[in-house]
C-alpha cells in the first residue's frame, strides 16, 4: 500500500470507534469495543494481527499502543495506537509515523515492545518501542514517539542504541512536589551482553535522552517496569535474565545513578499448554502512598505445580511482602492463569487502594493442543486483602487464531489496563477464526470500563510447592 493510501486509511480510522459486540461465549457478558485492527498488507508479516498492548491514563485520556502485523521471528510492521479522550466512551486510532518502512518511510524494518507514558510537566505523551533491522531481525535501537494530545505523533527520537536492546519500558515523574518532577525514565536490557540492565533519563519531555547507565551491581534482567514514588525515588521491578526470580532496584537521585538489585521472590512457573508464548514476566504498578504492587504467573500454590495462579508481592519503603495468591478460583480448579496486566488506581492508597487485574486463562490446564483461551478480570477495593468474583471478558479462542511466532502463538508478552474515574480500562487482543487465510486478531476494551466489585475471598494461602516444571533457560531470555 502506498504512503498516500496509508494516510487515507489512517484518516478514516481516526473516526471515533466503532464496533461494539458481545464476545461469543456463554460466560462472557461484558460488551467490548474494537479499538483498532491491523491495516497492513506486506506479505512478510501476518495479517490481520495485533498483539502486546500497553496503556497509560491521565485525567480522562487513555492512550494504548500495540504491535500491528506480527512477524513470525520478531517484531511487527508497525506500532498502532488507540486513544480515548473521554474516559473510554469513544476511541480514535492510527499508527506511529517514521519508524518502519511501512509508515511514512521510516528507516527501520520492524518494531516491537510498545510502552506508553505521560509527562505531566511537559504535557507530553511518549510511546517507546524497540526498532529492528533485517535480517535476523537485529535489534537496532530503543526509540520514542511523542504527542501533545495522544492523537498526533512525531517521528521517533533515539533513546538508546548499541548492543542488542530488548524489552523497553518508560515512566515519568508526575508529582509536582518531587525534586525530579518532569524526569522520564526508560529501562531496557542489552541481550547481546547477557541482558545487562540499562536505564536512560530525559528531562525535556522525551525529546532527548541521557547516556545508558547500569545498576551499581551491573545486574542483568528483563522486562523491568519502572515506577516513581511521590518523593521522586524510582523503583524498577524486573525479572532476572533467566526469568527465574523477581528483583528490584532504585534511583534516589533522578537517574544520576542506579542502586544494586535486591530480591523480591523466586518464580515457580508451570509450562502453559499448547505452546502458547507465555513467560512469568512481572506487571507492576504503584499507589498514591508509594506502595509497589507486582504480579506474575506462578504455580507454587498448586499441588505438583499443575497450573499457574496469578500471584502478588508488594514493596513498601524497603520491605518486601510474602508472595500471596490472587484467589481467582480454588487451587484444585485445574484452571491455568497467565499473562497478567495489573492496574492500580493512583488516586487511592493504603487500605482503600483499588486494583484491577486482567489476565488470560485456560479452563483446563492440561489441554494439550486443544486449548481454549479466555481473558478474565478480577478486582480489589482494599489493596488486595480481598478480591471480587472473577469476570470473563473474552473467549473461548483457539490458539490457531493467534499470530504465530518462533516462541509460540501470541497475544503478547504482557498486557495492560489503566484506571479512569474509578473504573479499570484494560486493552487486550481478541481473536476470531481466520477467514480466507487472513487472521482476525485485534485490540478490544470493555465499553464502559470495569467497576471494582464486592469482596468474596482472601488470598492468604501457604505455598504447596517450591519447584517449577518449567526448566530455566540455558541462556538469557530474549522476547522481541
Amino acid at each position: 500500500m502506498g504512503s498516500h493510501a496509508r494516510r487515507s486509511a489512517v484518516s478514516l480510522s481516526l473516526i471515533s470507534v466503532v464496533l461494539v459486540l458481545l464476545v461469543a461465549s456463554a460466560a462472557a457478558a461484558v460488551p467490548l469495543t474494537k479499538i483498532s485492527s491491523d491495516p497492513y498488507t506486506n506479505p512478510s508479516s501476518q495479517h490481520k494481527t495485533q498483539v502486546e498492548p500497553d496503556t497509560f491514563a491521565s485525567g480522562s485520556t487513555i492512550v494504548s499502543a500495540f504491535q500491528s502485523g506480527r512477524f513470525f521471528d520478531g517484531g511487527a510492521s508497525n506500532i498502532g495506537w488507540a486513544t480515548s479522550t473521554n474516559g473510554g466512551s469513544s476511541w480514535q486510532n492510527g499508527f506511529l509515523p517514521g519508524i518502519t518502512k511501512y509508515e511514512a518511510n521510516g528507516p527501520y524494518d520492524r518494531v516491537s515492545d510498545p510502552s506508553v507514558a505521560y509527562d505531566a510537566r511537559h504535557g507530553m505523551w511518549i510511546i517507546s518501542s524497540l526498532a529492528l533491522d533485517e535480517p535476523g531481525p537485529a535489534a537496532a535501537a530503543v526509540v520514542a514517539s511523542r504527542s501533545s494530545n495522544g492523537l498526533s505523533w512525531t517521528n521517533p527520537v533515539t533513546v538508546g542504541s548499541g548492543g542488542s536492546p530488548d524489552k523497553n519500558w518508560t515512566v515519568c515523574d508526575n508529582t509536582p512536589s518531587s525534586p525530579f518532577y518532569g524526569n522520564c525514565y526508560t529501562q531496557w536490557d542489552d541481550n547481546g551482553n547477557g541482558n545487562r540492565i540499562k536505564m536512560s533519563t530525559s528531562t525535556d519531555g522525551g525529546l532527548t535522552w541521557g547516556p545508558a547507565k547500569n545498576t551499581a551491581d551491573n545486574a542483568t534482567g528483563i522486562a523491568g517496569q519502572p515506577l516513581v514514588r511521590k518523593n521522586g525515588v524510582v523503583i524498577v521491578p524486573i525479572a532476572n535474565a533467566f526469568v527465574g526470580s523477581i528483583l528490584y532496584f532504585k534511583s534516589t537521585n533522578g537517574g544520576a545513578s542506579w542502586q544494586a538489585t535486591k530480591p523480591v521472590a523466586a518464580i515457580t512457573d508451570h509450562t502453559v499448554a499448547g505452546g502458547l508464548r507465555s513467560l512469568p514476566l512481572p506487571s507492576a504498578e504503584i499507589d498514591n502512598k508509594n506502595k509497589t504492587y507486582i504480579v506474575w504467573q506462578d504455580c507454587r500454590f498448586r499441588a505438583n505445580c499443575s497450573a499457574n495462579d496469578i500471584v502478588m508481592a508488594t514493596i513498601k519503603r524497603n520491605t518486601v511482602s510474602p508472595v500471596v495468591r490472587i484467589p481467582i478460583d480454588p487451587t484444585t480448579s485445574g484452571i491455568d492463569h497467565f499473562i497478567p496486566g495489573l492496574a492500580v488506581d493512583r488516586s487511592t492508597g493504603g487500605a482503600t487502594t483499588r486494583l484491577g487485574l486482567t489476565y488470560h486463562y485456560y479452563p483446563v490446564s492440561n489441554c494439550g493442543q486443544n486449548c481454549q483461551l479466555h481473558v478474565g478480570f478480577i478486582s480489589s477495593t482494599n489493596g488486595g486483602t480481598t478480591w471480587s468474583a472473577p469476570t470473563d471478558l473474552a473467549g473461548p479462542m483457539s490458539l490457531t487464531w493467534l499470530a504465530s511466532t518462533s516462541q509460540g502463538p501470541m497475544v503478547g508478552d504482557y498486557i495492560s489496563g489503566s484506571f479512569v474515574s474509578g473504573k479499570t480500562h484494560p486493552v487486550f487482543a481478541v481473536a476470531n477464526a481466520p477467514v480466507g487465510g487472513v487472521f482476525d486478531e485485534a485490540m478490544y476494551s470493555p465499553v464502559s470500563g470495569l467497576v471494582s466489585a464486592g469482596v468474596v475471598a482472601t488470598g492468604k494461602e501457604s505455598p504447596v510447592t517450591d519447584r517449577a516444571d518449567h526448566p530455566l533457560p540455558t541462556k538469557p531470555v530474549t522476547v522481541r
